[in-house]
């Protein structure tokens, strides 16, 4: 059996192994949280590098991909610099390739529905999920992109994809040498709820992004809503039914019961597939084809659950 591990700087609240049937191949998916802890997941990331098949960074993103261009973070690279053999993916490559159906499948599955409530999509960070924004602009969504009001706090929504490479382009360089937690919620603090800019969720009709960055700062009551994210836990999918949200998709499957993390999938579609090279999301037309294809091959879609 072929065995693909996640090491989460998230809650080890949400950990869970299963084992899954990816191109033909048995593979234990694991994800283990460290609880906001880099040095203890700098360790098992040495510890395990050469005796599990794919590694899958969680709850941080080694770096993002925007317009084509690769940033990396340089406040978490510590977290994999001692590995040497087993490959590592955080999930850029089924960002921008499976995410990125999004809205295509939307509005295959549900378009009466959206034609009766518009296609208002909140996207909760662009620029970690490009394939997100992408999917809901090229469908002619009216979009909100959150990445000022929730990564920096700052009432400025950026409307248009080009506002969002501006952003990108001027502040990630700066941001990504800033320490991780300052702007992504870690360990215990993912279980935080921080309801803000309930116009936002209002306004829109689809939220989707970083289902950490939904529940944390989603208002109360979402009657009506189509969430679209991944990493989902049963507690989480009890808060959305709790405030009416009306369908969820997940852009990962779900098993046994939960959508684990794009890191998660990807390193066992690596894993299942051998392979055994560095991951370089520089190289970004090769790998996004590679992706494309196990995707293609494995069958993986987006999984639609209608919530009441």
């Amino acid at each position: 059996m072929k065995r693909a591990v996640s090491i989460s700087i998230g809650s080890s609240i949400r950990d869970k192994s299963v084992s899954v049937n990816l191109l033909g191949e048995e593979v234990l998916i694991e994800r283990i949280g460290t609880n906001g802890d880099m040095k203890a997941a700098r360790q098992l990331f040495r510890e395990l590098d050469g005796k599990v098949d794919a590694f899958g960074v969680g709850g941080t993103d080694l770096g993002l991909f925007v317009d084509d261009k690769w940033y990396q973070l340089h406040s978490v690279a510590s977290l994999v610099k001692d590995v040497r053999v087993t490959p590592v993916a955080d999930g850029c490559g089924l960002k921008n390739t499976l995410e990125a159906t999004s809205a295509s499948v939307l509005d295959a599955e549900i378009d009466d529905y959206l034609d009766q409530v518009g296609r208002r999509a909140l996207v909760m960070t662009a620029v970690d999920r490009y394939g997100l924004l992408r999917s809901f602009v090229d469908a002619h969504y009216e979009c909100i992109f959150g990445d000022a009001l929730f990564s920096l706090g700052v009432r400025l929504p950026f409307h248009s994809e080009r506002s969002v490479k501006t952003f990108a382009a001027a502040l990630i360089p700066l941001v990504s040498r800033l320490p991780f937690k300052w702007v992504y919620p870690v360990g215990e603090k993912q279980l935080e709820r921080k309801p803000k800019y309930g116009w936002a969720f209002d306004w829109a009709t689809v939220i989707a992004g970083d289902c950490h960055y939904i529940t944390r700062y989603m208002p109360d009551q979402l009657a009506g809503k189509v969430v679209v994210t991944n990493t989902t836990t049963p507690a989480d999918m009890a808060l959305f039914r709790q405030a009416g949200v009306k369908y969820v998709m997940t852009t990962t499957p779900v098993y046994d019961g939960r959508s684990f993390g794009t890191n998660m999938m990807e390193a066992g579609m690596l894993a299942a597939s051998g392979y055994r090279d560095k991951v370089d999301y520089r190289n970004y037309t090769v790998y996004f084809k590679l992706m494309s294809d196990l995707i293609a091959a494995a069958g993986l879609k987006p999984n639609l659950q209608e919530l009441y």
